[in-house]
């Protein structure tokens, strides 16, 4: 299993979907990006997706949450599917929103991880989930996963 976006280049988000970015709400990036998700397991009934800042740890002590999707049934999200696509399910992100928001490193380019993940059903989850609950609600649920790195200049 494998993704793609061509909102990532060479290793680099484009700008357009961070703290450079036009579409701004709840005071933070909201323009998300699209995705493709290829070759998943047979028998996947859902994705769920997880993209965070793992380098965030050394600025705010822990791993900021940048977006949290469940449930997803397609195998692909079109740009600003955050804030237009009405039948996926959204957790809560570091900013308390159930939405995307978009990288604004602070004090040096830092690297986001997309994580994505195929699993057998879909979760038992509302739109104000945690990553905690969504870890847990996963868990023996996992098919497959694979994940995509990508730098965001400060």
């Amino acid at each position: 299993m494998y993704i793609e976006s061509s909102a990532i280049k060479n290793n680099i988000l484009d700008d357009k979907y961070g703290k450079r970015g036009k579409q701004k709400k709840f005071g933070m990036p909201t323009l998300s990006f699209p995705l493709k998700i290829f070759n998943y397991p047979k028998g996947t009934v859902s994705f769920a997706i997880i993209f965070d800042d793992p380098d965030s740890v050394k600025v705010c002590g822990k791993i900021w949450i940048h977006w949290l999707v469940a449930n997803l049934q397609k195998d692909y999200l079109d740009e600003d599917d955050s804030l237009n696509n009405f039948n996926i399910i959204q957790g809560k992100n570091s900013w308390n929103e159930n939405c995307y928001g978009g990288p604004c490193p602070p004090e040096r380019p830092h690297n986001y991880r997309l994580r994505v993940y195929a699993l057998s059903s879909k979760l038992n989850l509302r739109g104000d989930f945690s990553i905690e609950q969504l870890e847990q609600e996963m868990n023996k649920k996992i098919l497959d996963q694979c994940e995509l790195f990508a730098l965001y200049n400060n």
